[in-house]
């Protein structure tokens, strides 16, 4: 395990410093800025329960308290929870079709996923 960027999807995102090719405005670029707000990964995770469906915006406070772990391309990403109830899973966050809902019970199901599918 790193500091990104092998993985699955479009590979881990970078934990320190943005992604060094990163020449272009991308959507994955902002939301990796914007988990490095003051206080923002240690705020609690605001949803009780899966948000399916059209959430329609990328709403950053259906974000807070999780980490972006990875991009899938058009706006979804997967990000780890960090606090509350869900603390440790994976969820999709996909804001014009699937919402924000549970992917994997935990990084390590996720990750190991990607590397026995190799």
């Amino acid at each position: 395990m790193g500091d990104g960027p092998a993985g699955p999807a479009h590979g881990l995102m970078p934990l320190t410093t943005p992604r060094p090719e990163a020449v272009d405005d991308w959507a994955v670029d902002g939301e990796w800025a914007e988990d490095r707000q003051p206080g923002r990964l240690a705020a609690p995770f605001p949803l009780a329960e899966p948000a399916p469906g059209r959430i329609g915006t990328s709403d950053s406070t259906l974000t807070r308290g999780t980490l972006l772990l990875a991009e899938l391309g058009c706006g979804m990403f997967l990000r780890l929870v960090l606090n509350g109830p869900h603390t440790r899973e994976i969820w999709l966050f996909d804001p014009d079709w699937a919402g924000f809902v549970p992917s994997h019970p935990g990084f390590r199901a996720w990750y190991t996923e990607w590397l026995t599918a190799l």
